[in-house]
């Protein structure tokens, strides 16, 4: 199945159910206005009919409702678009440290390197806009960074992992050649209170990494703290969660060598 029949198999999948339940509806309707038994459905079957229409509307209702981040996420593309893209190059995505990240392709101005980023993202929500964020953009390469805003709101480490793997696994069965990297949480001062779930996260992502094929572990974790394994507040903004330009230089200087390989 490609890409397209899948995202096509969301629409078509909940056809069936709105279809039918219309046509019970219409054939309700019909039996109420003429007093006449339907050819399928009879008067004893009234409240088949309502369970039939209840559920059918209620797959519409879902179908309908937009996913979180569907506006931001419709604007990248917008903007990617705009600017125009290759396919086979580098694509950067995850939550807003990476969507901060302005300097990104001057930094490496040898890559087709494309930001799709948005700020406040989870692993989950990464998993539901893979397509327009990472696999039509058609990369060799992504790099993803995802885990810090769902730790600071308790989703466990096994959950954030579930979705990351389905990550990979869907962008290996799109193109089995392509390369993953997963960033390791940032030691943010401002989220310094949960320093072990971010450890614990790290080792985990880092262990998951070493079990698959194509996947590694990329840890910014050692260039941001100090001798003492502390947090440099001088690499964050005022928030004391994001980077700042010297924190980003420290991160170039990271992802430099993955591109010199």
């Amino acid at each position: 199945m490609t890409e397209t029949d899948f995202e096509n198999s969301r629409i078509h999948s909940v056809q069936p159910s709105i279809l039918y339940g219309l046509y019970a509806f219409g054939q309700l309707m019909n039996g109420f206005g003429s007093g006449k038994k339907s050819t399928k459905f009879g008067p004893m079957n009234k409240p088949l009919y309502f369970l039939i229409v209840f559920f059918g509307l209620l797959h519409l209702t879902a179908f309908s409702q937009s996913l979180p981040f569907e506006q931001e996420v419709r604007q990248i593309s917008a903007r990617i678009d705009s600017l125009g893209w290759k396919k086979g190059g580098t694509v950067f995505t995850g939550s807003s440290t990476i969507r901060m990240w302005k300097s990104l392709q001057s930094s490496f101005p040898k890559e087709n390197i494309l930001n799709t980023g948005f700020g406040g993202s989870k692993a989950s929500d990464l998993e539901s806009h893979l397509f327009p964020l990472v696999i039509r953009l058609e990369p060799s390469r992504v790099f993803i960074y995802e885990g810090d805003n769902d730790l600071w709101s308790n989703v466990p480490v096994a959950a954030i992992l579930t979705s990351l793997d389905a990550i990979v696994n869907r962008l290996q069965l799109i193109d089995p050649n392509m390369e993953i990297y997963l960033i390791g949480a940032k030691p943010s001062p401002s989220r310094w209170e949960k320093k072990l779930n971010y450890e614990i996260f790290n080792q985990k992502l880092n262990e998951y990494c070493l079990s698959k094929e194509k996947v590694e572990f990329v840890d910014t974790w050692k260039a941001l703290t100090d001798g003492a394994g502390n947090p440099r507040p001088e690499l964050f903004i005022q928030d004391q969660l994001h980077l700042n330009e010297k924190g980003y230089e420290l991160w170039t200087e990271i992802f430099r060598s993955y591109f010199e390989n």
